[in-house]
């Protein structure tokens, strides 16, 4: 993310807000989850689990989709601000329906991924988020896409974003957008050496499936 340029407030922010470790950890806790059950579950290693609930190693977007599936949490719950099945009352008054860079809630990923939320509270319905994807970075690994409930809307501002949607893949510049259905597995990745950056919509993926499938095979070259 070498072209993004922040001031130290934000960083601090950020890095105070990318820790979301804590919220998975406690949830599964309350749910009597074993951290080995979850992993298993999930299908990643215990160790991997355990690092991630110590803040010690960002999750990837499609493992983070998996935990907070698997928990029955919403992305509300892992940005910080409502409790699981809470219902938020958005403010009013004064600056309340409106966010600024230096206050938005950010979670930090894998690879440098970044999600920034530009709505100033939860909504179990939406999520709209601001999105940087580095140099090399990228949502899943080739052989394991991501899919969850939902549709999802992108716009590309800057860099070159790739999008593979099941069989189909698709390469979106500055000004480039897509929509799909969240449920199709689908991978995100940076192409090129210049960072992406995007506004990316997230509509109704309260209702999950699991969140991690294998990678269909791709379609035999003509």
């Amino acid at each position: 993310m070498s072209d993004v340029v922040q001031s130290p407030a934000t960083v601090d922010r950020a890095s105070d807000a990318a820790k979301v470790g804590s919220r998975l950890r406690t949830e599964r806790e309350r749910l009597g989850i074993s951290l080995r059950e979850l992993a298993r579950r999930v299908g990643v290693s215990p160790s991997l689990v355990s690092q991630i609930e110590l803040d010690r190693v960002n999750p990837s977007v499609s493992t983070l989709y998996a935990l907070v599936t698997e928990l029955g949490m919403t992305m509300s719950d892992v940005f910080g601000d409502s409790r699981s099945g809470e219902r938020v009352v958005r403010q009013r008054d004064g600056d309340g329906l409106a966010e600024r860079p230096e206050t938005r809630r950010v979670i930090n990923l894998a690879s440098g991924v970044r999600w920034e939320r530009l709505t100033p509270h939860s909504d179990l319905e939406v999520e709209f988020l601001y999105v940087v994807y580095p140099v090399g970075a990228e949502s899943c690994p080739e052989d394991a896409l991501t899919t969850h409930g939902g549709k999802e809307y992108g716009y590309v501002s800057s860099g070159t974003l790739g999008v593979r949607v099941g069989f189909e893949e698709y390469e979106l510049g500055p000004g480039g957008s897509i929509a799909f259905d969240s449920s199709s597995p689908h991978r995100l990745w940076a192409v090129g050496d210049k960072a992406v950056h995007a506004i990316w919509v997230v509509i109704g993926r309260e209702a999950d499936p699991r969140a991690v499938t294998p990678s269909p095979p791709r379609a035999p070259a003509e």
